[in-house]
């Protein structure tokens, strides 16, 4: 699907739906249009999810950091490793605990445990089921959650079915709130204090919307602090370290050299292994707990032998030193792009406007690590503006809408691979800064008669048809599009007519 067929599609698929069911009274058109209410209400912010297809555009969005899929790197690494075992059976035939264990995956599961630095390795499904497992199991009756406010959707189902007392969030890898949180744990819940009862801590060493490292040194010496009894357990989920930081993509545990100090890590394989699946690390008491009272392991199909197969081919690669360079090539790639995006001649002016900021180019020739995501930040509603902008110039990427991230936080994140050149990164900082002089022109202009060139482009693909928050008004009668919400700090609302001009109010 092409660029301005997928734009064409999104616009499309914002139209509101509920009221062309609402006259009908059967009961089957009743259950529609009440699923259609619903959906109306992300059509109202432009936020419904479409699905679509990247074709011919240069991958700025997805999770192959290292390559390793779109190179055909891993495709031979896993023929080999199937080559090595010519007489595998596809299926597991059953779950974990009945007959889907066997050799081969806890053969695997020494192998991580012994590459992470951990005690033992339990291959789990997906991340998703390897967080549902932790957080539904592990806390213990009077044990208190600590969580960063930023951790995954994933955590937050696991503890929805979890037996700690409380659950309390701290600022994003903010030591200060981490600090005061657990202060408050100590100063409130006497059997912890008293080290009869435990807290537990659940961050993540990437967190992939902000592109920021949790400060795990800084917490972990916290921790020790406050709870000089031990008492103090951490689980990180390393889903989008994993590959990426560390000796050989170990993660940030083992960059750091904190193996002892951290009671569970979550590796995925979805993302820049190029595989699916992940593992969940911890001594034999945390991985016999999962396996007797961690219903997404009890009760599904354990994973099967291409599955496994591809986790090990991805190992391979990383123990043989194959993705060495491009380990170290993403953070280059990101140092490439914030030198050519701050050096644009409208880079100060659109950022002090607030028209675009990108917060990790503060500072950024003197941070330690860099990660492979980099937000750009827009005024609300902008970030459509700008992804129209990109698309149509040839460049992947998507903007980010709650609930993925916090109300009024919308974004565009850039992801960054191995396999992207430097002329395809100054590429996409020229087209970001061509937009950003646009957008500053328009704001500049006062004359509110245009909007930027790829937005009139993409809401004139629905042809004579209006468009009222995103959807064709009711009846065809002319409607406009409100882009923003005019708060003050947040952006001037925006009016899109009928492709030929704009209005700020």
């Amino acid at each position: 699907m092409s660029a301005t067929a997928n734009i064409a599609a999104w616009i499309k698929a914002q139209q509101p739906r509920s009221a062309t069911t609402k006259a009908k009274t059967k009961t089957e058109s009743i259950f529609y249009h009440n699923l259609e209410e619903e959906l109306d209400a992300r059509r109202a912010d432009h936020s419904l999810v479409t699905l679509r297809m990247r074709r011919d555009e240069v991958d700025f969005s997805s999770n192959d950091f290292l390559s390793l899929s779109s190179t055909g790197l891993l495709r031979m690494a896993f023929f080999d490793e199937l080559a090595r075992h010519p007489n595998f059976e596809i299926g597991s035939t059953g779950s974990r605990l009945l007959d889907g264990n066997n050799t081969y995956i806890e053969t695997i599961e020494r192998e991580l445990a012994e590459f992470h630095g951990a005690e033992t390795a339990l291959i789990v499904n997906t991340g998703y089921d390897g967080n549902g497992a932790i957080y539904s199991t592990i806390p213990r009756p009077g044990d208190v959650v600590v969580y960063d406010e930023l951790v995954h959707a994933s955590v937050h189902d696991g503890m929805k079915d979890c037996l700690a007392l409380k659950r309390l969030s701290f600022r994003n890898n903010d030591v200060d709130s981490f600090y005061d949180t657990l202060l408050e744990v100590r100063d409130t819940q006497p059997q912890i204090r008293n080290g009869e009862r435990s807290v537990i801590i659940s961050v993540e060493s990437v967190y992939s919307m902000d592109g920021n490292i949790c400060p795990l040194r800084e917490f972990v010496a916290a921790a020790k602090e406050i709870f000089p009894g031990g008492n103090a357990i951490f689980i990180i989920d390393e889903a989008h370290s994993t590959g990426v930081i560390g000796p050989r993509g170990a993660g940030l545990v083992n960059a750091l050299g904190l193996e002892k100090e951290i009671a569970i890590r979550l590796h995925t394989f979805g993302k820049a292994m190029g595989s699916t699946g992940a593992v969940i690390l911890g001594n034999e008491t945390v991985r016999t707990m999962l396996i007797n009272h961690a219903r997404p392991i009890i009760y599904t199909t354990a994973p099967s032998f291409p599955m496994l197969a591809g986790m090990r081919a991805a190992y391979n690669l990383l123990r043989s030193g194959m993705t060495q360079h491009a380990q170290e090539r993403v953070p280059h790639l990101v140092r490439h792009f914030f030198t050519h995006m701050t050096s644009k001649p409208i880079w100060t002016k659109a950022r002090d406007m607030g028209v675009l900021s990108i917060p990790l180019s503060e500072d950024w020739e003197s941070r330690e690590l860099l990660t492979q995501f980099v937000p750009v930040w827009t005024r609300q509603k902008y970030n459509y503006f700008l992804v129209f902008h990109l698309h149509l110039a040839g460049f992947c990427a998507f903007p980010i809408d709650p609930p993925v991230v916090p109300k009024g936080t919308s974004r565009v994140r850039l992801v960054f691979h191995a396999s992207n050149t430097e002329a395809e990164v100054e590429g996409l900082a020229e087209c970001i800064a061509t937009w950003a002089e646009e957008m500053v022109d328009i704001e500049e202009s006062g004359k509110g008669v245009r909007i930027p060139a790829a937005a009139r482009l993409a809401y004139s693909m629905l042809g004579t048809e209006e468009v009222k928050s995103g959807g064709v008004a009711a009846h065809g009668e002319k409607r406009d599009l409100v882009v923003g919400n005019g708060k003050p700090g947040v952006g001037q609302a925006v009016t899109v007519g009928n492709g030929d001009g704009v209005k700020f109010h």
